[in-house]
């Protein structure tokens, strides 16, 4: 009940970010609506249907992962608040910030099931209404308890995510400056270990996996062609979560790039909240990252159809990776805002002190600067040898 009157009693821009959070869950539920309707309405096509599937587990990664971010900025650090007064301390946030989420996930969910109903048809006249029942299973009757279990599982694993970061960030709190470089870096090392696995492991499936009906056999895309090595996927999902953990070291050793040598007030500036804020950012613009290198992957492999020609993704295919930029992105700028946030005080100060805003701006497009100049060649990298074993079966 408390949550529930935190989410009703919230501020524009706090229901806004809800709100996108109930969307990117209402997304990732249609699509497991989707494959659900499409085992249905072509139940002898059962590995097809299992790969659809499959795939929905990504687009349900992003949601959680952007529904954990938006916890996390609503969850102040941690100090005696009217929360506390309440009877809700440190043991009970991740319980609220789960219940929250919760919640919006229950209207993300309803809104899914509510379009997936109205594309099957039988809704009456409404626009829209039948527009694909024969992809949807529109002919046959829907099973209650796995609709309800796919309804239920999105907003679940948000909730649990977001129950997860509130929880980390309640037992951290506010860091030094050693603790943060050594939080930061203690990442670098098993990421980069990660990320070199699975793109071993992506060329040892190519070697052992015979390639029959072109590259996109190794690891198909929903509607494609069956027979996908496992090792695929989980390579490439190594990779992903090397990139994920090797995040913040790599934004801290930005910071320390910018510091390098004698560095002036604008450099020196840049460097040090860099540095500071190296695991708060550095953990979504891993995502983004990883999002960025399995789409130059997916290029690289689905971009070309055999003739020659545009390879044509399907739209259901489209949503779902439209769904897991947006996620990513998103997270990323709302990590970006909250550091902001935080750093509310002692910019005010810094500006009492006599700091012109130019410096401040020059150093928040620095450290933008630095960062794009670091991690785009990265991410080019990865996504370029993530594929490169697979492009190669056919070349």
């Amino acid at each position: 009940m408390l949550a529930l009157r935190l989410v009703r009693g919230a501020r524009p821009w706090t229901l806004l970010r809800r709100l996108s959070v109930a969307c990117a869950i209402a997304v990732a539920g249609f699509l497991l609506l989707s494959a659900l309707g499409y085992g249905l309405a072509h139940p002898r096509d059962s590995g097809d249907a299992s790969v659809r599937l499959l795939w929905c587990l990504v687009p349900l990664a992003a949601a959680a992962q952007f529904a954990a971010a938006v916890a996390r900025t609503e969850t102040p650090p941690r100090q005696p608040s009217a929360l506390d007064t309440a009877g809700v301390g440190a043991a009970r946030l991740p319980l609220l910030a789960a219940g929250s989420t919760a919640v919006t996930g229950a209207f993300g969910s309803a809104l899914a099931l509510l379009v997936f109903l109205q594309l099957r048809g039988g809704s009456g006249r409404l626009p829209f209404d039948g527009a694909a029942a024969d992809v949807l299973g529109g002919d046959r009757p829907l099973p209650a308890a796995a609709v309800l279990t796919l309804l239920c599982l999105t907003p679940a694993v948000a909730a649990g995510a977001s129950a997860l970061a509130v929880r980390s960030r309640a037992r951290t709190g506010s860091r030094t400056t050693e603790a943060a470089r050594a939080a930061a870096m203690s990442g670098l090392p098993w990421g980069a270990a990660l990320t070199a696995t699975g793109i071993t492991v992506v060329a040892l499936a190519r070697r052992s996996a015979p390639v029959k009906g072109g590259d996109a056999a190794l690891l198909p895309l929903p509607g494609t062609v069956d027979g996908s090595p496992p090792a695929v996927l989980g390579g490439w999902l190594l990779a992903a979560v090397g990139l994920v953990l090797a995040g913040p070291g790599l934004a801290h050793l930005c910071g320390r790039l910018i510091s390098l040598g004698r560095p002036g007030a604008l450099r020196l500036l840049s460097g040090r909240v860099l540095q500071q804020e190296a695991v708060r950012v550095g953990r979504p613009l891993g995502v983004l990252c990883a999002v960025a290198s399995g789409a130059l992957a997916a290029a690289e492999l689905y971009g070309t159809a055999p003739d020659g020609g545009a390879r044509a993704f399907g739209p259901l295919t489209a949503l779902g990776a439209a769904l897991v930029v947006c996620c990513a992105t998103a997270s990323a700028l709302t990590a970006a805002t909250a550091c902001r946030a935080e750093r509310a005080p002692v910019t005010a100060t810094l500006l009492r002190l006599g700091a012109p805003r130019g410096l401040l701006r020059g150093a928040a497009a620095l450290r933008g600067a630095v960062l794009l100049a670091v991690l785009a060649p990265v991410t080019w990298g990865v996504g370029v040898l993530a594929a490169l074993p697979l492009h190669q079966a056919v070349g």
